[in-house]
């Protein structure tokens, strides 16, 4: 796989033109459909496959499946409870073994690329992001030139090194001053293997311990050429905003830059060609207004616009998973307030350090602050916020039991011990339960 040449695609309609005929307002002819903000949440989920819980017991293939579907997954390193790509996979997957993702990666169906942050992508969308790693001077902080022409012999050692002895981890070089913290005092190599990455000489190959481990990019790509592969930014990132209609599903337009973290571009003649070519159409969606649907979901338009469309999942989210990384957008589709407070001094905490959002039948209903003791098998619900206007209910107690339940069970974890909750949740079981995990 890893010398395979990259291939793009623009996502191909689910319809074909005579069903669209039925399922699709003609622009001129009809108003756009309406929708209540109910459906409009359940078409999202759709999209990003949490709108039922999953019937069937995953398999090593859905890893790249599912990040295909979502475009991207972020990486993010905190590991108080599971770190966020392995969570944010377990959301949509239920049970499933962590190494399968690590896996993935190794065997080059991955890579890794400054995306929406770092994130994890199908490796057949190099060429989406090669045109970054070409003008790395553009990508801010990521990327120091000043560095890289100060250590340019250093650099070209250790270019030399891989070469001749293969791939490395920032860890097999020694930090020449013991007891420096913080990535401003990382030991040179360390920054170094980073500049190298983001301008693209290096990929990361697998993550040991979640460390990464760089190879020369043209050893793993021994197929790519730039003068015969290389896309344009612009029509590079145009495939980017269409794979962010898709992953979105359901969208208004200013939220489509910020899936790949791009400049806010031209979307108006873009949406109206993406209107002829039947990728989208538009629909009226209560109190947001205009929307575009995908024509990944032409065929479940009917269904929600008939009430049928029902969402069934509950679940922990990572405060990085694609339905609330846009602090924005979540606010918005699902009147969902976040604010990540890892970097905030914690007598200034609203909530807590590494909050996870609750998802429950189609709604955000709630938070809370877990830590997970993996010595002892124990996880911690420190606290659990329920939203406003959140009323506790037999079905919501359900459906959050058995979410913390296959949370804490993926995770090894043979008890859940209960700190802060809402009146009236948990009632029969305050101090906590058995999970059942031996």
């Amino acid at each position: 796989m890893t010398d395979r040449k990259t291939h793009v695609s623009t996502a191909t309609l689910t319809c074909s033109r005579t069903k669209l005929a039925s399922c699709r307002p003609g622009a001129s002819e009809k108003a756009p459909s309406r929708l209540s903000l109910t459906d409009a949440r359940h078409l999202h989920l759709a999209a990003q496959g949490l709108l039922k819980k999953t019937r069937r017991r995953a398999t090593p293939a859905d890893i790249l499946a599912t990040i295909s579907r979502m475009s991207l997954l972020q990486i993010d390193t905190i590991n108080i409870v599971s770190r966020s790509p392995y969570l944010v996979l377990f959301s949509r997957l239920g049970d499933y073994s962590p190494q399968w993702l690590d896996d993935a990666l190794q065997r080059g169906e991955l890579m890794e690329y400054w995306a929406h942050e770092a994130c994890f992508l199908p490796r057949s969308d190099f060429a989406l992001v090669r045109h970054r790693m070409l003008a790395p001077d553009k990508m801010g902080w990521k990327y120091r030139q000043e560095w890289m022409v100060e250590h340019a012999d250093e650099i070209e050692q250790l270019i030399a090194h891989i070469q001749e002895n293969g791939p490395v981890r920032s860890a097999d070089f020694e930090h020449p001053r013991k007891g420096a913290s913080g990535w401003w005092e990382w030991k040179p190599h360390k920054r170094h293997l980073e500049g190298l990455f983001t301008s693209g000489k290096l990929m990361v190959v697998e993550r040991r311990n979640f460390q990464r481990v760089y190879d020369l990019t043209h050893r793993v790509m021994p197929r790519w050429d730039d003068t015969r592969d290389l896309l344009s930014q612009d029509a590079a990132e145009a495939i980017m905003l269409g794979n962010s209609a898709r992953s979105l599903g359901i969208f208004r337009p200013q939220w489509l830059a910020d899936y790949y973290r791009l400049r806010q571009p031209q979307l108006k003649p873009l949406l109206e060609s993406w209107q002829r070519e039947q990728r989208v159409m538009p629909v009226s969606v209560e109190s947001l207004g205009e929307m575009w649907l995908h024509a990944d979901l032409f065929p479940l338009l009917a269904q929600a616009q008939e009430g049928k469309l029902q969402a069934t999942h509950s679940a922990v989210l990572s405060p990085f998973d694609p339905i609330v990384w846009d602090r924005k957008r979540a606010g918005q589709l699902f009147n969902f307030s976040y604010r990540l407070e890892c970097y905030t001094p914690a007598p200034r905490r609203q909530y807590g350090y590494f909050v996870l959002p609750l998802l429950h039948k189609g709604q955000l209903v709630g938070r809370m602050d877990a830590k997970m003791h993996r010595k002892t098998g124990m996880l911690e619900i420190i606290a659990l916020w329920l939203e406003e206007g959140i009323k506790v209910t037999a079905g919501l107690e359900k459906g959050l039991t058995t979410a913390l339940s296959e949370f804490a069970r993926w995770q090894g974890a043979h008890e859940i011990v209960l700190g802060r909750v809402p009146a009236g949740l948990f009632t029969t079981c305050r101090g906590g339960w058995e999970t059942g995990t031996p």
